[in-house]
């Protein structure tokens, strides 16, 4: 594991400790639990697009002319 310094405005740390305090963890748990959560979202995100092309490569759905013009959709 790696150390990271970081500046954080005094007002900010002192809410955040005080936050950490009342859930009985630490500042340093919070940064690396939130820095783990946006990894693990990008994660699935990355995954989640790779899936969509592999099932559009993978479709046998084809598309057909076009048969409608923009005023057509936008009609009322």
């Amino acid at each position: 594991m790696r150390n990271v310094t970081l500046s954080i405005d005094e007002k900010v740390l002192s809410a955040v400790r005080k936050y950490a305090a009342e859930r009985n963890s630490t500042l340093n748990a919070l940064v690396r639990e939130f820095l783990g959560a946006i990894a693990e979202r990008e994660d699935r995100a990355k995954k989640s697009r790779k899936r969509i092309r592999e099932l559009s490569e993978s479709s046998e759905a084809r598309i057909g002319s076009k048969s409608w013009t923009r005023d057509d959709l936008h009609a009322r």
